[in-house]
């Protein structure tokens, strides 16, 4: 299509000059939904990998003095680990350590050195087994009962919540996507329009001479398959650094919650075809645009 012959004077026509700036950002836009939606879905899937498994069980500190408190507290902690090892569907118990439940503490309390001297609670990590199968309401109700301060927490609660929150908002992006596909398309439309009015004489005059309706769109549609990509590659160059600067930005945090926010494979596939894409759009709607036209206008 692209490089054939033409009859009529579309590269002079400053009409459709336009066309690649209004392209060019919705493709950018675009892009920055898509990759939104593929770092989302691989981050939901590392939630669920590393949390889904595993359950917290929080012992309150034993009261009295530091150190008697931490030896009572101790003692809950092995007899909460005794019931955890013989609930069936657990696979491991361990109680966090001193050292790193001051490290926890350390950002929102203040001084760990104050911290060391102070009661602690007890926080135990639960791993699940595989098939799970545990009745976590049970075991909530035979900790509390047997272990003075113990509580359940379920990662799986705020996880489903979280999960579903992020579902709803790769949802709304791949809305976005499909109406910026429609606001493109449009453009290309008008744009189309505009382009035949300007040209009418030469179009009535081919389609005299036995120029069929689909020579004159194929010729439309080429341009438009030009300009298309043309404003696509813009756009992908503004997007480029933005996936990158997201990239880098997420290696600064800390805590490890979104330890990865990189582009995965699918998604630098999605994104790099979007110039086509908007190629193919821009195309199939000139193409449109014209035959709808014609049949008005011949």
């Amino acid at each position: 299509m692209i490089g054939g012959r033409s009859d009529l004077p579309l590269s002079d026509d400053s009409t459709g000059a336009y066309l690649p700036w209004l392209v060019a950002p919705m493709v950018f836009l675009s892009a920055v939904a898509l990759a939104g939606v593929f770092i989302l879905n691989t981050l939901i899937g590392s939630w669920d990998r590393d949390v889904a498994g595993t359950l917290t069980v929080e012992i309150a500190a034993a009261p009295g003095e530091a150190a008697e408190s931490a030896e009572r507290t101790r003692g809950r902690v092995e007899q909460a680990i005794g019931i955890l090892e013989n609930t069936p569907g657990i696979a491991r118990a361990r109680a966090l350590s001193q050292e790193q439940l001051v490290t926890l503490l350390a950002p929102w309390l203040g001084s760990s050195d104050l911290l060391k001297e102070l009661p602690l609670p007890a926080l135990l990590d639960v791993t699940l087994e595989g098939n799970g199968g545990v009745n976590l309401v049970e075991l909530a109700a035979k900790l509390a009962k047997s272990v003075p301060g113990a509580s359940l927490d379920d990662h799986r609660v705020w996880l489903n919540r979280l999960i579903y929150l992020s579902r709803a908002i790769e949802w709304l992006a791949i809305a976005v996507v499909v109406l910026i596909g429609a606001v493109t398309s449009a453009t290309v439309y008008f744009a189309t329009g505009t382009a035949m009015a300007v040209h009418r004489e030469v179009i009535e005059v081919l389609h005299l001479i036995g120029a069929a309706d689909g020579y004159i769109a194929g010729q439309f549609a080429s341009r438009a398959v030009f300009l298309g990509f043309k404003g696509g590659l813009i756009g992908l160059c503004l997007t480029l650094p933005v996936i990158f600067g997201i990239a880098v930005g997420t290696d600064r945090l800390e805590g490890g919650f979104l330890s990865d926010l990189s582009l995965p494979l699918g998604g630098w596939i999605a994104v790099l075809t979007l110039p086509l894409i908007a190629a193919l759009l821009a195309g199939l709607t000139a193409r449109a645009a014209v035959y709808r036209t014609l049949a008005k206008m011949l």
